[in-house]
């Protein structure tokens, strides 16, 4: 395998861990372990083992459990910022250990780059969906993030130029998405959502805005 190859793949991991950490590890130890891919390049196969992955997993359905509730969600999310980019650098560099020196650094660079960038956009999702009092935008988004996880994880080491490339173009969808929920909502809770005056205007017609008429005193 080229040290480029090894580079993109690294990337892939660096990608799914930014958004979500124990979920990676877990898939990656878990697929390895039954023979859907692998054996890991580098330092990356110490992830197969029982112990990592069992952690991982834990770690994980902990997280979906956490994550469920409205508020609990935005805070933890808030707290992995210091967690998730810096643990995506270590697998990635992880990843080409045992090849080029340059590449381990380029991997470690620019791997915690992109998962700060895949983490601070699903952070900007989540923060989004969090003002919803009730649990099942959460519980999709979880589910819809695993999914990703897996299928990045998995497909990156047998398609890892296409894995990664669609991986890019969903997360720069997935950047204008959230910017655009963010104007919606910035609008709703500024009253401007709607024509007129907001939440509070008079009722509107196809004609225009309707207005009573009031009857003559005499």
């Amino acid at each position: 395998m080229g040290s480029l190859t090894a580079f993109v793949q690294a990337l892939g991991v660096a990608y799914a861990s930014g958004v979500n950490l124990y979920a990676t590890v877990a898939v990656l130890g878990a697929a390895t372990r039954a023979g859907w891919i692998g054996p890991l390049p580098g330092a990356l196969d110490a992830v197969a083992s029982p112990w990592v992955i069992g952690i991982a997993t834990a770690l994980y359905l902990f997280e979906f459990t956490a994550t469920l509730v409205p508020g609990v969600a935005s805070a933890w999310e808030t707290f992995h910022s210091i967690i998730r980019p810096p643990a995506a650098a270590a697998l990635a560099a992880s990843t080409v250990w045992h090849g080029d020196a340059l590449f381990v650094i380029l991997a470690a660079l620019v791997g915690g780059g992109l998962a700060v960038t895949t983490h601070v956009t699903k952070l900007g999702f989540r923060y989004a969906i969090d003002t919803s009092p009730e649990p099942a935008t959460n519980a999709a988004a979880n589910v819809t993030e695993l999914g990703i996880v897996a299928t990045l994880g998995i497909f990156v080491w047998q398609y890892p130029y296409i894995a990664l490339g669609v991986a890019l173009v969903a997360l720069v969808l997935m950047i204008l998405l959230v910017r655009r929920i963010w104007r919606t909502l910035r609008r709703v809770f500024t009253g401007h959502w709607m024509p007129g005056c907001g939440l509070l205007q008079q009722p509107r017609t196809s004609f225009g805005v309707y207005a009573p008429v009031e009857p003559d005193e005499d």
